[in-house]
């Protein structure tokens, strides 16, 4: 799992999106068939999904994959296995240049491979703020999972919360191997020995599990006080993307696909001190479904 975004388009229609499997095709040639890859939504705001969308893949044969898109509803939505009402059923991939969008009822979805929309100078990162200029996320694929839908399908309120989750079934065990919101925590709060951990957790035990570790993290890298740390965290601990639909998406209020998030993490972690890393949005966003830019050519070596 790369990013993950919720924005509203056309006043009335929510949109989620999900990338996968950084550097495309390098870090990985189709959507693995042995995962499910979800989005879960919480609507009440007790941290616990209400809504969640699963993604299930085929194994790829001669190039080609198709997904099946499952809604989940309830104590279905709990529970990290796909279930609940398939709303797509075995949807072509679309690994080529050209997106190749479906739609059922009030949704449309997609999924493929596309421009990685995440943009940041990860060397000056790296070399201590030393900044290089160079983009890291430019010319890069991902594989997206794209889903919109109308707002009502989320909940009659406006807010929900959002978090991503990546299980693979391994030995007959279904285990979550990757999750998160907020871009950047785990690279920054979490240490290797407890990735897998959390992971496996659910956001509604964050605070109560992470409070005191990422408070130490954020006193030694930033010098917060352990008043004004525990008040930082509190807009990425528990680890869900909470969007109020009444106002634009603009981080951490949703994310759009242009908010600059590594500048928020860097002031974030340094309390201001380094408000920037100088790098802009992409250019080749689509202005419309999938909202994903057109991939980078890949090459043959």
């Amino acid at each position: 799992m790369t990013d993950l975004f919720a924005f509203t388009v056309d006043g009335d229609r929510t949109v989620l999106i999900m990338n996968v499997n950084p550097i495309a095709p390098t870090g990985g040639q189709a959507f693995h068939p042995d995962a499910v890859y979800r989005i879960n939504v919480d609507t009440d705001g007790d941290q616990r999904a209400d809504v969640a969308y699963s993604f299930v893949f085929a194994p790829p044969q001669d190039g080609r994959q198709t997904v099946t898109v499952h809604r989940a509803t309830g104590d279905e939505a709990r529970a990290h296995d796909a279930a609940g009402e398939e709303i797509f059923t075995d949807v072509p991939v679309s690994f080529g240049a050209e997106p190749h969008p479906v739609e059922s009822g009030a949704y449309r979805f997609f999924a493929g491979m596309r421009s990685d929309p995440f943009f940041a100078d990860l060397d000056g990162i790296v070399q201590k703020f030393q900044w290089t200029g160079v983009d890291w996320g430019a010319g890069k694929n991902v594989f997206g999972l794209v889903l919109e839908m109308p707002s009502s399908e989320l909940g009659a309120g406006p807010e929900i919360g959002v978090w991503g989750r990546v299980s693979l079934r391994q030995n007959g065990q279904l285990t979550s191997v990757d999750r998160g919101a907020h871009p950047s925590l785990t690279a920054y709060f979490n240490a290797e020995d407890v990735k897998d951990a959390y992971n496996a957790g659910e956001p509604a035990d964050d605070w109560d599990t992470y409070r005191e570790p990422w408070t130490a993290v954020l006193e030694h890298f930033g010098g917060y006080s352990p008043q004004a740390a525990e008040a930082a965290l509190r807009t990425v601990l528990p680890d869900v993307l909470r969007f109020d639909r009444r106002r634009p998406a603009a981080y951490p209020n949703g994310r759009s696909l242009t908010d600059d998030v590594t500048s928020a993490r860097l002031s974030m972690l340094t309390d201001g001190k380094v408000p920037t890393d100088h790098i802009g949005p992409h250019t080749d966003l689509l202005p419309g479904f999938p909202y994903l830019g057109t991939p980078h050519p890949v090459s043959a070596g």
